[in-house]
């Protein structure tokens, strides 16, 4: 049997302020043709597919009406909740999908309740398990070791340990005449960032060992880390990657969906297919003149800037009228003290909310891991809620 695995959609993000909607429909038009063009029996969406929590009715619009294509070409659709999905609104719509073949996991559930979506390839008629787990943040690990282990939280320990207690419950499904799945949401310990993903919800207390996943597996398909990757474990792991780049930090990312062969009795074989249709991000260094000397070689790919160069009043204007794809624009730190003069931002590296957090703390001499402990949570219901306001 066949079946395509892809996440990270992230349908509805915008890019410095750059609609991408359009560029989205053409990224998933392309995978829409690519499972019915491989005939595939199943697409596995492992999480993320909207940008955040709130998405607009256009984002809605083209997620559902690529998913009904799928379905309608008898392709069994199956998808889970990432962090930047609004789970219970997912779960909400869940009846409604299910009728139209489409089935949505939006929350964690144990074995017995539907946490192992279970369904026959019209390819072989051999008898698919698919194993699915949402994305789940440590405090609502907690909760869902509680529901589906029966393990009190006071006797639990770290994340990883709460999501095998969880992966046991749904494994132990895992039947030997089936192809057996595990799709999940989740950072693994050893995966590399793609760049554009939540740093506050892919810190090491979220991640989990590549060992928690059972040899039994035929395939584990996850999704949250946008590079495209293989993580060494007893069955085949693979990120398939956002199909896309979702930020300037994945310019050089390879972005594909996966195919997967399997059969109960032999091991998977996976092939990645490139999707092409997401334009090219690219960041240049250069002065005005470099830059602005031929604006055709950039096509129509998205630009960001580093000007080595002083900057001038009307820097910004005149770079913008040569390359008006060009998204963000930054002074080299070698010139960093004239930024100011063309309101133009030095090239200096994010950090994260909780560096940032940390970094206060510290100047105010603040050494407590329960105020940490407070900050991340709250943090964390925060990410969980954005945009809903």
């Amino acid at each position: 049997m066949k079946f395509l695995h892809t996440s990270d959609w992230h349908v509805g993000k915008t890019l410095k302020g750059r609609n991408r909607l359009e560029e989205q429909a053409g990224v998933l038009r392309e995978i829409t043709q690519i499972a019915v063009g491989n005939d595939v029996d199943a697409v596995l969406i492992a999480g993320d597919l909207y940008e955040n929590a709130a998405p607009t009715a256009d984002a809605q619009r083209l997620v559902v009406r690529t998913l009904l294509q799928l379905a309608k070409q008898d392709i069994e659709v199956v998808l889970i909740a990432g962090n930047h999905d609004h789970g219970a609104t997912l779960e909400a719509y869940k009846p409604l999908m299910d009728i139209a073949g489409i089935h949505v996991y939006g929350q964690a559930r144990p074995a017995a309740k539907g946490g192992v979506h279970s369904f026959r390839a019209k390819s072989t008629d051999e008898r698919v398990n698919v194993a699915v787990l949402p994305f789940l943040s440590q405090r609502y690990a907690v909760r869902a070791a509680e529901i589906i282990a029966n393990t009190p939280s006071q006797n639990v320990g770290a994340y990883d340990q709460l999501i095998r207690d969880v992966l046991d419950n749904l494994t132990g499904a895992f039947t030997s005449d089936a192809v057996n799945i595990v799709m999940a949401h989740l950072t693994c310990t050893g995966g590399v960032f793609g760049g554009g993903e939540r740093a506050a919800q892919s810190i090491m207390e979220y991640h989990v060992p590549a060992a928690i996943f059972p040899v039994e597996a035929h395939y584990v398909a996850l999704g949250h880390l946008h590079r495209r990757q293989t993580i060494p474990a007893a069955c085949p792991v693979h990120y398939s990657g956002s199909p896309y780049a979702i930020d300037f930090g994945e310019q050089n990312n390879t972005h594909v969906v996966c195919l997967v062969e399997a059969s109960p009795g032999t091991p998977a074989k996976i092939t990645d297919i490139p999707v092409t249709a997401g334009r090219r991000l690219r960041t240049i260094e250069g002065t005005v003149a470099q830059l602005t000397a031929d604006p055709a070689v950039y096509g129509e790919d998205y630009l960001r800037l580093v000007i080595t160069q002083p900057a001038y009043a009307s820097m910004r204007d005149d770079l913008l009228e040569a390359l008006p794809n060009a998204l963000e624009i930054r002074i080299h730190p070698d010139h960093a003290s004239t930024g100011a003069t063309a309101g133009i931002a030095t090239h200096q590296p994010t950090k994260t909310p909780a560096q940032l957090f940390s970094d206060y703390c510290h100047s105010v001499g603040v050494s407590d891991d329960r105020v940490t402990a407070l900050f991340n949570h709250l943090h964390d219901d925060l990410t969980r809620s954005t945009a809903r306001s």
